[in-house]
């Protein structure tokens, strides 16, 4: 078996951190690689940043693309300013002359696997059969001559026919290229990867220029954050295995109609904020039945994630209460009955909110019901320090606070 440093010692820098950050460390050399994504998405664009920047390192690099002449290929670089090097580009739709032009390279792309076709299978460029019979002779490729295969698959609309989900068990890597329309960014995700760990992700934004690489995007969402604000709490967020803080803002306003007040959500959907709002009626013995409630999580994200349920119950609350709680975060799901249950990969969130240095954070244990969360919210309220402070007054529940000599814990 290979030790640590030989595996090490095999890997190739895709010269993007994202992309290796994802990978576990780099390309393994002589490993398939299948990266799949919707069309337009930015696959071509960032295979080819990958290209140019591997031949920069020395790697020895092939394109074959046969959806695009050479011609094109390079006016595409040109226009998105990203350095050729030496990469070498071939047009061509046969599979086999790809494959024989590949040897003696360190690294192969082809983009994409649904538009080449082998002579010796039946069906056309694109069905199952080819696409199949294609990706079988590119993996032997890498298999037997070392060199490193990336397979760009198109996903169509179902996302199974002809798709990435049909070639999943014969690449060694499968990686997921994503627009993600809400933080107007580009999201690659690690599926399945027999050399490093599965679930990571690594975030870009499109730009005239191509990709940029963004390595801290929590930063971006919690800028210019107003903490001072009532009813403003940063949520932390899982996107893949990765935290990214957001900000979700609350506007309770009282009405005097007798009109059925009005409920108005951006980012999460109506069903789970009437939800949200029950609890805190019933179980926290708030009343917002005669308030209009407003929740918006800024940024145009989507609250996904059940974990952030707490984070919009607190910005609510606050905003009800007119209490500020500035540098705060909040995470848990919360229950009908009104309890709030711990989070998975709460080590990982509350690691983030420590690295921007949010030291206060509203979780499970230490807050268990919807009660408990408005009490402390009041006492938060109440204290002008709430940063690495912990709140234990008789009778009132405790803010959980982040730690630095032990972030990955709840104190209490």
């Amino acid at each position: 078996m290979a030790s640590t440093a030989e595996v090490s010692a095999s890997r190739i820098s895709s010269g993007l951190d994202e992309v290796d950050r994802v990978l576990g460390g780099g390309l393994v050399r002589g490993s398939a690689v299948l990266v799949g994504g919707e069309p337009g998405v930015g696959k071509s664009t960032l295979l080819g940043q990958i290209g140019a920047r591997m031949s920069e390192l020395g790697s020895k690099v092939l394109l074959a693309s046969a959806e695009e002449s050479v011609g094109q290929v390079g006016l595409r670089q040109r226009r998105l300013g990203i350095a050729a090097g030496d990469v070498d580009v071939v047009a061509s739709a046969d599979i086999g002359g790809i494959l024989q032009a590949a040897v003696g390279y360190d690294v192969l792309i082809i983009d994409s696997i649904q538009t080449v076709a082998d002579g010796d299978s039946s069906g056309g460029p694109g069905s199952v059969s080819q696409v199949r019979a294609c990706a079988d002779r590119a993996v032997r490729l890498a298999k037997e001559e070392g060199v490193t295969v990336i397979l760009v698959g198109h996903i169509t609309k179902d996302g199974l026919l002809a798709g990435p989900k049909a070639l999943e068990h014969l690449v060694d890597v499968v990686l997921y290229f994503e627009s993600d329309d809400r933080l107007g960014l580009r999201v690659l995700r690690g599926m399945k990867n027999r050399f490093g760990t599965v679930w990571a992700t690594g975030v870009f934004e499109m730009t005239g220029g191509g990709l940029i690489e963004i390595p801290d995007p929590s930063v971006l969402t919690v800028e210019g954050r107003s903490s001072n604000a009532p009813g403003s709490v940063i949520m932390p967020a899982i996107v893949g295995r990765r935290c990214l803080l957001n900000e979700v803002q609350a506007l309770v306003v009282p009405t005097n109609t007798n009109a059925p007040p009005r409920r108005s959500s951006t980012g999460v959907t109506n069903g789970r904020l009437h939800q949200i709002l029950a609890v805190i009626d019933r179980r926290g013995g708030l009343n917002l039945s005669t308030s209009e409630v407003y929740v918006s999580v800024m940024g145009g994200v989507r609250a996904a994630d059940p974990a952030t349920d707490l984070a919009i119950a607190a910005a609510v609350v606050s905003s009800r209460l007119d209490a500020s709680i500035p540098r705060v975060a909040a995470f848990g799901e919360v229950g009908l009955t009104g309890e709030i249950r711990p989070s998975l990969l709460a080590d990982v969130r509350l690691s983030e909110c420590h690295r921007l240095g949010i030291d206060t954070v509203l979780a499970a244990p230490i807050v268990t019901r919807v009660d408990q969360l408005i009490a402390s919210i009041e006492e938060l309220c109440e204290s002008e320090k709430t940063a690495s402070r912990v709140h234990g007054n008789p009778g009132r529940p405790r803010v959980a606070s982040v730690n630095a000599s032990n972030p990955s814990g709840l104190v209490c």
